[in-house]
């Protein structure tokens, strides 16, 4: 049983309830309905979630999926400035892409009394769900949409939609490096955006030209050369990030294949490696820095008011064309 259950069963908002399971302002009506609620279903709160609004510790908890990454340092960056100039600090945890270690740091972070949560969402399970719903600190989500949280998050479907159709004038056969499906915003919106725009231009990128790969140089250069050596005439590839690109180079090159006359080629995030590429990477730019802030900004106005309505912010992106895709003739 969650905050958020009793809420829904009470007819009042999540907000209402912590008020009440703190002592503060709440109507007659309103206190007699959870209180109902509460004596039939036998909800009890922790201690330490009782205790954990009556005071404030200025630690920020701040979850992340890896720490060798451009993005994830520059969103890092935008917090940390942020909340350093509001007197907060930060508590800096690495999950190494394991969903399961982001339950657990959600919970201890919690536990130990911080006053808000920045999670950079990588995929979302009933479990993720079940725990972010029961959280008594504020929580706002990085990099992921999520339903009913604070999210701070990129058009990926779009800027993919975008970059592809900069791409498919001067596309034959064409293949794709991805990563899980799992991932909503780049494993699920970054490859429709990129089929979609494709199939604009009668471009179907089949079932078969589409590898899966992890998130490192590594994986991306081993799913390059699977995908050559599968698909010879493969002449335009599309990667999901710029650090699967970067390794895609290095399978191209090794493969006796130049850029862009044989294999034009993107990636997506315009990273440092996208410039020191060469040629440099067609890619598209995500406004990181920007989103990081915006993220900061939202947690403290829920810590400042548990009231704060729910915020949806998109950060903005640019699509950078650069010399390792074809001209247009």
């Amino acid at each position: 049983m969650t905050i958020n259950e009793i809420a829904k069963m009470a007819g009042v908002s999540r907000a209402t309830v912590s008020r009440y399971l703190h002592d503060g302002y709440v109507s007659d009506e309103k206190r007699a309905a959870i209180a109902a609620v509460i004596e039939r279903t036998g909800y009890k709160p922790s201690v330490s979630a009782q205790l954990l609004r009556s005071r404030h510790t200025n630690f920020i908890g701040v979850i992340i999926p890896k720490l060798n990454s451009d993005s994830i340092s520059r969103m890092a960056d935008g917090i940390s400035r942020t909340l350093a100039s509001e007197g907060y600090q930060l508590l800096l945890a690495c999950t190494e892409n394991d969903e399961k270690k982001e339950l657990e740091y959600l919970s201890l972070f919690q536990e130990n009394n911080v006053d808000g949560i920045i999670l950079f969402g990588t995929i979302f399970t009933a479990a993720h769900r079940k725990l972010l719903s029961g959280l008594l600190v504020p929580v706002v989500i990085l990099s992921q949409y999520e339903k009913g949280f604070s999210c701070v998050y990129s058009d990926d479907y779009q800027a993919a939609l975008e970059l592809g159709r900069c791409i498919a004038p001067t596309a034959g056969e064409t293949a794709v490096i991805s990563v899980t499906p799992s991932d909503e915003a780049v494993g699920k919106r970054r490859l429709k955006g990129f089929t979609d725009a494709f199939r604009e231009s009668d471009i179907e990128i089949k079932k078969d030209h589409i590898a899966i790969s992890g998130f490192t140089a590594q994986s991306g250069e081993n799913a390059a050369r699977e995908l050559l050596s599968r698909h010879p005439r493969i002449d335009t590839l599309l990667c999901v990030t710029d650090t699967i690109a970067s390794g895609a180079y290095r399978a191209i090159r090794n493969a006796g294949l130049t850029i862009p006359d044989d294999i034009q080629i993107s990636g997506f995030g315009d990273s440092t490696v996208s410039t020191v590429l060469y040629p440099a990477l067609t890619t598209v730019h995500l406004c990181f820095e920007q989103a990081g802030e915006s993220a900061a900004h939202i947690l403290l106005s829920h810590i400042r008011d548990e009231n704060e309505p729910v915020s949806e912010v998109r950060y903005e992106y640019q699509v950078r064309v650069r010399g390792s895709i074809r001209s247009r003739a």
